[in-house]
């Protein structure tokens, strides 16, 4: 019985070595798991790093490529902006517009009203090159500030991306780290309590052992005379117990080893848990150092983003004073925002728009080369014309000096001779006066209605030209040329009241051209 209970004692001693020979494959699972982290950090470092250098090679490219849009697009927005700015130039020139249509009515031909218009134009136009000039150069550079701008933010949110993701990374460890150590601190309670357990259920065994022994010894006491034959049984079991002892101290000495393997392997544990604990610690400041050079960067890439919204504020500024100088008004330049930002839907419409204003502008061209030879072929005429009115002028009153010659002589015949002579030759020639009078008359009645038909010619070019110097002018000047052009009309309507006046002189009997000869003068200058 009692080496059957030691058997039964010793038996969860042998069945302790399962509980510690767990250990090495769970650190080996916290060895990769660990290295997974490793390899994670590694590959966010690398990707990192591969997409910087990725956008450093892109930069140059993306910069060529900017260069030749930037070129395409003030290549395609010339015409329109040009077209834009021609129309508010108009706009602003009201004044200068109607001092330009005071020139040209204080001018008294049209071809030197044309130079004065010509000149303007190409004042204006050169005025408005420059203005362009200076607006693609600033246009350049808001491009090439807004890029590089949008390239800074690209790099602060791949620096943000992998800030945060290496914050998850150490959360994770963090984790992992606490859990860890609550697995160890848990296994090594749980070996406590098993090596209580055990250490208890020995001791128990050990006392009930030597209460049967004690039993046994009282047994033999008082069996002393029934035992003397079983003394040599006696002897045998006391060498078996012998034995048992040494097998007990063997076995004792054996769990002592065991506990002293358990125990360095614990302290083995605890080293490797150190070991880690540095790596992380090293790990934790690397990556610290890391986030405060990120945040180096992040700190100067905003204090140069505050840099160039100063730029910025300096160019929209000097851009403002540009436009508040052309525009010279608030509400113009709310304007000007409001038809940059429908710019993309009139595209088209100031296209076609242009190509009208261009096929008008070269039609325009043509008919004042065409009315410039015209005047210059009408005033020849006109100079022609008026040279024949001066010599029939002349014959005129070569004729009324002969008349009055000849009245002077019938006057005389009169006084000398009779009645009878007198009135036959006052009939006579008075009949030669009439005939010739009514030649000259109808002369000068052919010659004036060619030169009716000229001043209706003239009219008309007059209001072609007004028309040609109304499309240069703003809305807002029309009703002031209106009224020059009233002006005009009047003039000239003056003017040919004048010519009718001088046809209903020369359509008078002769008796009223005793009229003053400084009068008669006046008609070739009117």
């Amino acid at each position: 019985k009692c080496l059957h209970q030691h058997t039964a004692a010793n038996r969860p001693v042998t069945d302790q070595p399962t509980s510690v020979q767990l250990c090495p494959s769970e650190w080996r699972t916290t060895q990769n798991t660990s290295d997974d982290f490793g390899q994670r950090l590694e590959d966010i470092i690398k990707t990192y790093q591969f997409e910087a250098s990725l956008v450093d090679a892109e930069e140059p490219e993306e910069s060529s490529c900017e260069q030749g849009a930037d070129i395409a697009v003030t290549k395609d927005t010339s015409p329109s902006k040009d077209q834009k700015l021609d129309k508010k130039m108009l706009k602003g020139l009201g004044k200068e517009a109607t001092l330009l249509m005071q020139n040209l009515n204080k001018l008294s031909s049209p071809e030197a009203k044309l130079e004065a218009i010509i000149k303007k134009h190409a004042e204006l136009l050169e005025e408005h090159r420059t203005d362009q000039k200076q607006l693609k150069v600033l246009q350049k550079k808001l491009l090439q500030i807004m890029k590089e701008k949008d390239l800074l933010q690209a790099e602060h949110s791949r620096a943000v991306l992998a800030r945060s993701k290496l914050e998850g990374l150490c959360r994770e460890l963090q984790r992992h780290n606490k859990t860890l150590k609550e697995e160890t601190l848990q296994r090594c309670r749980e070996d406590d309590l098993k090596r209580k357990e055990i250490t208890a259920h020995f001791q128990s065994t050990l006392t009930e052992i030597q209460a049967q022994i004690d039993e046994h010894s009282d047994r033999n006491t008082r069996l002393c005379k029934e035992n003397s034959d079983l003394a040599e049984k006696l002897k045998g079991l006391i060498t078996q117990y012998d034995q048992r002892e040494a097998n007990l101290e063997k076995v004792f000495k054996h769990h002592d080893l065991q506990h002293k393997l358990a125990e360095t392997k614990l302290q083995q544990a605890n080293m490797l848990l150190k070991d880690a604990e540095e790596k992380h610690k090293a790990e934790k400041e690397y990556l610290l150092k890391q986030v405060a050079e990120l945040k180096m960067q992040v700190t100067l890439l905003k204090e140069q983003e505050s840099g160039m919204k100063a730029q910025l504020n300096l160019y929209s500024e000097k851009f403002d004073e540009f436009q508040g100088t052309v525009t010279k008004s608030h509400d113009v330049y709310a304007s000007f925002k409001q038809d940059i930002e429908k710019m993309s839907k009139k595209m088209k419409k100031l296209e076609k728009e242009s190509n009208s204003w261009r096929t008008r502008f070269e039609g325009c061209n043509k008919a004042l080369l065409e009315m410039a030879q015209e005047k210059t072929l009408k005033e020849k005429e006109f100079e022609v014309c008026t040279q024949k009115i001066q010599k029939l002028e002349k014959l005129c009153r070569t004729l009324q000096d002969e008349r009055r010659g000849l009245y002077q002589k019938v006057q005389e015949l009169q006084q000398a001779g009779g009645q009878f002579k007198m009135d036959t030759e006052e009939e006579t020639p008075s009949a030669e006066t009439l005939s010739r009078d009514s030649n000259v008359e109808e002369h000068s009645a052919t010659i004036k209605t060619s030169l009716g038909k000229k001043l209706a010619s003239l009219k008309t070019e007059q209001a072609i030209l007004q028309e040609i110097a109304t499309s240069f002018l703003v809305s807002h000047v029309s009703e002031e040329a209106e009224q020059t052009q009233s002006n005009v009309e009047s003039q000239q309507d003056s003017a040919s009241e004048s010519i009718h006046l001088d046809q209903t002189e020369s359509a008078l009997p002769t008796s009223t051209q005793s009229v003053p000869s400084s009068v008669k003068m006046e008609r070739p200058g009117q």
